[in-house]
């Protein structure tokens, strides 16, 4: 009778014995693992966290990146890229006001159902950075006057075009800021694709309350920002 007790004694001895240090770290270790894992997969980094205009009157300046990721940006005069051959922007943003950015998403909405969205050039413009414009270009053919100033300053115009959803630009005839007859609206004397490319980028945005200059495919103003005061609103650089 007494073997079975010892038996039994050495069994709960082995079963309960402690597991070796390694072996429990090991466990821990591996249960870390799987839960970092399934943590990191879950999180999407990609995605931006988008703000709404709830609250936000017609008028407040906003930055266009915040409320959409559907456009794309080259903004020209944040390098010397452009007819000035200067930079006159800090930094590279494009801001406009509150119904001018509501009139933009919805037009690019249009625009994605045909597979291209659009690309800005230019937004909002402070009517300081105007007045840097007309001491390099002081000529109302190219630069409005900035004692006037313009739809730019009021944050209801906007310099663009369109690109596919891989990004490359649609062919307008000429590049931005091109200042010649070749980019004049009405010069039917253009390829077909051409035409038929700013006929889409300028029925698109009269459909939705902007309106065009007969002399650059890629300026559009709102209508409704026309009475608008002229601004000289800045936003920071983060860089």
């Amino acid at each position: 009778m007494k073997y079975p007790i010892i038996v039994l004694a050495l069994s709960l001895i082995v079963c309960c014995r402690p597991k070796p240090e390694t072996e429990s770290k090991e466990a821990e270790t591996l249960s870390q693992i799987k839960m970092d894992t399934i943590e990191v997969d879950t999180i999407d980094h990609k995605k931006p966290i988008l703000k709404t205009f709830d609250g936000l009157a017609d008028t407040t300046f906003v930055r266009l990146a915040d409320f959409s990721a559907d456009f794309a940006y080259d903004m020209r005069y944040a390098t010397e890229n452009n007819f000035l051959k200067a930079k006159v922007y800090d930094c590279a943003e494009c801001y406009t006001r509150v119904k001018t950015a509501k009139a933009l998403i919805a037009a690019n909405a249009d625009f994605m159902k045909k597979g291209v969205k659009i690309k800005f050039f230019d937004c909002y413009r402070p009517n300081s950075v105007q007045y840097k414009m007309w001491e390099i270009v002081p000529n109302p053919q190219y630069v409005a006057n900035p004692d006037k100033g313009s739809i730019h300053n009021k944050g209801g115009a906007v310099d663009i075009t369109l690109v596919d959803m891989e990004g490359n630009e649609l062919d307008m005839g000429t590049d931005f800021d091109y200042f010649g007859k070749r980019a004049y609206h009405d010069n039917m004397d253009l390829p077909q694709e051409i035409l038929d490319n700013r006929k889409l980028l300028k029925e698109t945005m009269e459909a939705h309350g902007f309106w065009s200059i007969r002399t650059e495919w890629w300026h559009y103003n709102l209508s409704a920002a026309s009475n608008d005061r002229v601004a000289n609103f800045k936003w920071e650089c983060n860089d």
